[in-house]
């Protein structure tokens, strides 16, 4: 945080750039002499209050770097405490390390186990699955072979039954009707006739 001293210090210079420069003149400026003196004397009030604190500050310089070495002693010490109890458990962690190893290389294998049998029990479904499908395929299959089987014999007999009863329909009407040769015979018989008697078209 910045002190009281630096915020007068900055707000003299805010103030400044503010200001207007002067008529004529490149460098000079034009400012308010009462909020100039305001803030000076702000300053000038300030200053010792802050010298005072500086002051203070290196007087207990000592004091500090005092208080920061003390600290920093007992963090190395906390430090070679720590070192020393990681050294003495280092075994009980190499015990602990090559246990927790262990249990993982037996979960690891649990698992396989696991995996191996599920791999195994799907493969046996499915192997089931397809016989069983292939049963019910091979049933419909008899199935269709028989009535297309059935079906081609009754169509056989409809077609001779058809073809029986068409060869008597044509056989009685060829009885109905006189043959060629009969009609020939017919009109050799006939008279001829006379001439008066021909129609001409």
């Amino acid at each position: 945080m910045n002190s009281r001293l630096e915020q007068i210090i900055a707000e003299i210079e805010e103030y400044i750039d503010s200001c207007k420069p002067q008529a004529l003149s490149k460098g000079k400026i034009v400012v308010d002499r009462e909020e100039i003196m305001e803030l000076l004397t702000e300053l000038r009030l300030k200053t010792p209050d802050e010298i005072k604190r500086y002051q203070k500050i290196i007087a207990n310089k000592d004091a500090i770097m005092s208080d920061a070495q003390a600290k920093a002693d007992e963090i190395l010490a906390q430090a070679r405490i720590q070192t020393n109890e990681l050294i003495s458990e280092h075994q009980i962690m190499q015990q602990a390390y090559a246990q927790a190893n262990e249990v993982v290389s037996i979960a690891t294998n649990q698992a396989q186990e696991i995996l191996d049998k599920a791999t195994e029990d799907a493969n046996a479904i499915r192997t089931a699955s397809i016989e069983y499908t292939d049963n019910l395929l091979s049933n419909l299959e008899n199935i269709m072979v028989h009535a297309l089987d059935t079906s081609r014999a009754k169509y056989e007999g409809l077609l001779s039954s058809l073809q029986n009863c068409y060869d008597i329909v044509k056989e009685n009407r060829s009885e109905l009707s006189p043959s060629d040769d009969t009609e020939e015979a017919l009109e050799e018989t006939a008279p001829e006739p006379k001439p008066d008697e021909i129609n001409l078209i």
